[in-house]
């Protein structure tokens, strides 16, 4: 059921009201498109994975969780920018760079100088999207890419999760600190996003929207978190929440300013900007894919229904993900990046959008309304306390899944021997030693052992390969 006033009702065929500014459309809540209540039922629990973020920039940067929080839900409000300037996606964070960024930002000293380099980074990524968005070179740059050096990408970000400390890394934060809840809820999400039994089930279903599988299904790695938690209040791995006074919590921005701006700790050293290149190269690399899937998704949603037109402007996202990329890199920066698309989301609010104007009546409604909420989520204490001592198993379960989905996508991307040798040592160069190494002998074995041709086809944009629109992918992504 959408919530609207007049200013926002559109006749069939017509494109959801809006005010133009330049390349973007304006629109508000209630007065340009409908508020729709099934995404934000919805939001009240799938706001847990951005709470995700708040362990590890506590773990990072050995700050409060108060300050943590208030970064998270900086993040989340830019996300919003992306739906009310015109953007018919949910947006995410690019979780594959998640473990390259953290073991970039660790070569650094605790303190200004890794606070330092996660800005360099996370601006370098907001203006190369700038730059290859206003050109048009962006798919073009990704394209000519080998295969072999995508797949080596991709695989290195998944290797790194897996073996980090959040992962199964012995004496890490992961399996070693919480393993029942791990296995038990680690188990159940990978379940309901990866196996062959459950995803026929899920498709023998259809669009059948009142399905209890399609539900399940639509939640994507939610339901593992909350039975992770579950085992964990049982078992004793996780405190039980303790409530605190209050109803929304009050950001400190203030704080935010001072101690992890720009115009607090001023822009980084040269030196700096220069050895963050490799790592955003990387970090624009993996998301690209997100920006094609995305697209392929609004598409399809936007052949099945009649009633109205849909715009998705690859060049307009570009802008959007350079301007949330500027605007945190500067005031807010935050190890999970900003990324075009969460994927798992997208997907199954375009599906309930394929079911009708009854069932949604924009699909700018619906994903602006699942976003909008899921920001004011993040201010609400009562919520934020129940899921407070679990955050560390939420963000494990995170990247272990997303090592997991990176895996398989990577191997998807290469189909002979030769490729899939300069993407297994690329990946160990680039888990191990690093964006830079990773890259360099990425580019020198795929000349030596694949040729110049590699270079010059256009091949799948990363991400893309063996991926089915239709059924929620992975995690925010």
């Amino acid at each position: 059921m959408a919530i609207m006033l007049p200013t926002a009702r559109r006749k069939d065929g017509e494109e959801q009201p809006f005010v133009p500014m330049g390349p973007f459309k304006f629109r508000l809540p209630f007065i340009h498109f409908g508020v729709e209540m099934a995404e934000v039922y919805q939001s009240l629990v799938m706001f847990v994975t951005a709470l995700g973020a708040v362990a590890l920039l506590q773990d990072m940067f050995g700050m409060s969780f108060e300050l943590a929080l208030t970064i998270v839900a900086f993040h989340e409000f830019c996300y919003c920018l992306q739906n009310i300037f015109g953007d018919p996606l949910v947006p995410g964070w690019i979780t594959p760079a998640i473990p390259l960024t953290t073991a970039f930002l660790l070569k650094y000293g605790a303190g200004v100088d890794r606070i330092h380099a996660l800005i360099a980074v996370q601006m370098l990524v907001g203006i190369i999207y700038f730059i290859l968005g206003i050109t048009g070179l962006a798919k073009k740059m990704v394209n000519h890419i080998p295969k072999a050096m995508q797949s080596g990408i991709i695989l290195g970000a998944g290797i790194a999760a897996i073996t980090g400390k959040y992962c199964f890394k012995p004496g890490g934060a992961g399996l070693t600190k919480y393993p029942f809840s791990i296995t038990i809820g680690g188990l159940l999400a990978l379940y309901l996003l990866f196996s062959k039994g459950f995803t026929s089930r899920v498709r023998s279903k259809g669009q059948d929207s009142k399905s209890l599988i399609i539900k399940i299904a639509n939640y994507g790695i939610v339901p593992g978190i909350v039975m992770a938690i579950l085992v964990g209040w049982v078992t004793g791995e996780v405190a039980l929440p303790k409530m605190e006074s209050g109803i929304f919590f009050i950001p400190k921005f203030k704080q935010c300013l001072t101690e992890m701006s720009v115009f607090g700790i001023g822009l980084p050293p040269m030196s700096t900007w220069v050895q963050a290149i490799p790592m955003a190269l990387v970090a624009y690399i993996i998301a690209f894919g997100d920006m094609v899937l995305g697209q392929t998704v609004v598409n399809e949603a936007n052949k099945m229904r009649t009633d109205e037109e849909i715009d998705p402007d690859p060049n307009r996202l570009s802008l959007l993900c350079a301007l949330r990329n500027l605007l945190e890199g500067a005031l807010a920066p935050t190890v999970t990046l900003a990324g075009p698309l969460w994927a798992a989301m997208t997907v199954a609010i375009s599906e309930r959008y394929k079911l009708g104007r009854k069932a949604m009546d924009s699909i700018i409604g619906g994903m602006a309304s699942f976003d909008i909420m899921k920001f004011i989520s993040c201010l609400i204490l009562p919520l934020v306390c129940i899921f407070k001592p679990a955050l560390p198993v939420a963000l494990s379960l995170t990247l272990m899944i997303q090592g997991f989905a990176c895996v398989y996508i990577a191997m998807g991307l290469v189909t002979n021997n030769a490729e899939r040798g300069v993407a297994g040592v690329t990946a160990g160069a680039l888990a191990i030693a690093g964006p830079t190494v990773g890259l360099v002998v990425g580019i020198v074995l795929s000349f030596a052992l694949l040729g110049k041709e590699s270079f010059m086809k256009e091949v799948p944009a990363s991400g893309t390969a063996k991926k089915k629109i239709g059924k929620p992918s992975t995690v925010e992504a």
